[in-house]
């Protein structure tokens, strides 16, 4: 089943974390792709140690997509592609029986990323196992594929007074 958590709020990859850590546990074996992350988040370093789990971080993701030229945003989406084929070939595999698709939303509403691939992934490849795509603004198409869909909305947050992200807390 397709899976997205969605919107402006905190909380879609802690939730695609948590999914991943109850998987896990249950016996499955999962995969953890982060689209447009360096792997620098807290969180990689536990999935990393977990049995039964591949992470995949974006390198190549040294800075926000507003600061990037348009070569590093062609060697980003160049790795995108890449991640995305590897979660296809595990999926139909059966490698693994869930993957998570962390900003991928983003990565395909900016097009750091094949969109033709993408759109293959959720309309054939994706119900091979649970996918989870994590993101802001997913279209109405993704939306009508979804089997989930949850949306995170921020009612309130300390960046709306210049607190700026923390470690261990939102990244």
């Amino acid at each position: 089943m397709l899976h997205i958590y969605y919107g402006n709020g905190k909380g879609k990859t802690t939730a695609a974390v948590g999914l991943t850590v109850r998987a896990i546990g249950s016996g499955m074996k999962t995969a953890f792709f982060q689209f447009l992350k360096n792997g620098s988040s807290s969180e990689i370093s536990v999935l990393k140690s977990l049995e039964n789990n591949t992470v995949i971080c974006c390198e190549e993701c040294k800075k926000f997509t507003f600061a990037m030229n348009d070569i590093e945003k062609n060697e980003v989406t160049i790795r995108h592609t890449k991640m995305l084929r590897q979660a296809a070939d595990m999926l139909i595999s059966e490698q693994v029986q869930l993957v998570v698709l962390d900003e991928f939303i983003d990565a395909y509403n900016k097009k750091l990323i094949d969109t033709e691939l993408a759109d293959k992934f959720i309309n054939e490849i994706a119900s091979k196992g649970e996918v989870v795509l994590t993101g802001r603004n997913p279209s109405d198409k993704l939306k009508k594929y979804a089997d989930y869909l949850t949306e995170m909305s921020a009612v309130k947050h300390p960046f709306d007074n210049g607190i700026t992200a923390r470690k261990g807390i939102e990244f």
